[in-house]
């Protein structure tokens, strides 16, 4: 990457870098990022990076510490719960809401499952895709407020889908498999089908971040 305007301003590009960046960082050790090592892996001049970092910093993704720069907290188990039980809400009373699904928004779900399905060897990219899936529900369900909460867990829900995946062999074929799951209970036309095969879901992302049998669902 060079030069200070690749895909829009400096700022932006060096945001979306780090955003990437952050979510691929071990989510139990908390992380030192300096605007020179920003800079240098970027490409860009150290304002950008140094306004791209206030701006984390405001999302609550980062604390800049003055003279040692910007630290990247660890995501403790307290917050996956806390995470966790959100989507749990969310997402049960979103997979009720879109049945029955239409054959349009199944074929667009089955899509998105091939699509990840090409997507296995790169956890990053894997993940982004996971996410597609989810919020396609979310959005599905036609409530704007609650499209917006779910979008304000996205950078936390990457850096802990990554974890997820990367931490065993076969998760990212279990997710799959979950989300085949999924498409099958919506197709199924049974509201409380499809709200178990989401929550299931969930359940088994929190047992492979070591958390089993917990998150109040």
């Amino acid at each position: 990457m060079s030069g200070d305007r690749v895909g829009g301003s400096a700022q932006d590009v060096t945001y979306r870098w780090l955003k990437q960046h952050i979510a691929t960082l071990p989510r139990e050790a908390g992380s030192f990022l300096t605007e020179s090592e920003v800079a240098g892996a970027t490409g860009m001049s150290r304002t950008p990076v140094r306004e791209a970092l206030l701006r984390l910093e405001t999302e609550g993704l980062l604390q800049i510490v003055p003279k040692k720069g910007a630290f990247v907290p660890p995501i403790s188990d307290d917050d996956i719960r806390a995470v966790m039980q959100a989507r749990a809400l969310l997402e049960d009373w979103c997979a009720r809401r879109v049945v029955p699904a239409s054959p349009e928004f199944l074929a667009r779900l089955e899509e998105l499952v091939a699509e990840q399905r090409e997507l296995v060897d790169d956890p990053m990219a894997f993940i982004v895709r996971d996410r597609a899936f989810h919020r396609a529900m979310v959005e599905q369900a036609g409530n704007p407020v609650l499209a917006g909460f779910y979008e304000s867990l996205r950078d936390r829900q990457i850096r802990m889908g990554v974890r997820a995946v990367a931490s065993a062999r076969d998760r990212a074929d279990v997710v799959l498999s979950e989300h085949a799951a999924i498409v099958a209970a919506l197709r199924s036309g049974d509201p409380d089908t499809a709200a178990e095969a989401h929550l299931a879901h969930l359940r088994s992302t929190l047992a492979a971040l070591g958390l089993p049998g917990s998150g109040g669902f």
